[in-house]
């Protein structure tokens, strides 16, 4: 992994929040980077040596994710999500920055043009989720039985690391150990279960199309042709409901573009940026 100019947590909104700053000696724009679900800032670990020649970086691990805190007291809205975003971009003096979110980091990106449209100049949504629903009234109600996150454990080690990489990868051979272990770290102390029965609980479900469509922000959409996870008809109607939204769609590839088409992602990126500045 890339040298960061700064990597370590910050107290924000009430938790610590790991970032990697990977500051450009010359460029003025800033990509902010936003993980999926069960994920961190591992994901963008092809990503980053590529971007970081072109723009400065922030690469964040969103709460309860990765290196970040696992506060069983903090709230994990998507709104309380975007709003942890918004603060650690005021505390590093970004006035204005290009967010790029993954899967659920997609949803978080949302959530922030929606609330914090100044902040936004562009976003980079990459299999982003949409359209999810609250979890169901009996799943939040079992997340308050003692030891709930036990049962959140067993589920996620029956499907198991490997079989998780499967399904977001569409060329297989590319799973490694070093892979695998990078996916598996974050998941070997208890915390992150107690966290995630929280996370269950506070989860309110994506923007509702009305609130999409008032969001005007230039998003590029970028899906893998076979993503199994947030499937192509998701990015489409995504495409429909932002006002200002293009969608590139990748051949040969699942749902974890960051790690199976890192260039392709920065070139339609930088191509993004330069159509977005003319305009």
């Amino acid at each position: 992994m890339e040298e960061a100019t700064f990597s370590g947590t910050e107290p924000i909104n009430g938790t610590d929040v790991y970032y990697e700053y990977y500051k450009h000696e010359s460029s003025r724009e800033t990509l902010v980077l936003l993980h999926g679900f069960l994920s961190s800032t591992f994901s963008f670990r092809r990503l980053i040596p590529l971007l970081k020649t072109e723009f400065n970086v922030v690469s964040v691990d969103l709460p309860p994710f990765g290196k970040s805190g696992k506060s069983s007291q903090f709230v994990y809205s998507y709104e309380n999500l975007a709003k942890t975003v918004i603060q650690l971009s005021e505390k590093l003096s970004f006035e204005k920055v290009t967010l790029v979110g993954h899967s659920m980091g997609g949803q978080i990106v949302l959530n922030v043009a929606h609330s914090k449209p100044e902040l936004v100049d562009q976003a980079v949504l990459l299999c982003s989720s949409g359209y999810m629903k609250k979890m169901k009234p009996h799943l939040i109600f079992s997340s308050y039985i003692p030891f709930f996150y036990l049962y959140v454990k067993l589920y996620l080690q029956r499907s198991g690391v490997k079989q998780n990489l499967k399904n977001v990868v569409h060329d297989h051979s590319m799973i490694d150990d070093e892979m695998l272990y990078g996916y598996l770290s974050p998941f070997l102390e208890d915390d992150i279960f107690r966290a995630l029965t929280r996370m269950i609980r506070d989860r309110e479900g994506d923007l509702p199309p009305a609130a999409l469509k008032r969001i005007e922000t230039p998003c590029l959409l970028i899906w893998g042709e076979h993503d199994r996870v947030v499937p192509l008809h998701i990015g489409k109607r995504l495409n429909n409901d932002l006002k200002n939204s293009k969608l590139v769609v990748l051949k040969d590839t699942g749902h974890l573009v960051p790690e199976e088409r890192p260039e392709d992602v920065l070139q339609h990126i930088k191509r993004f940026m330069k159509t977005a500045e003319s305009v």
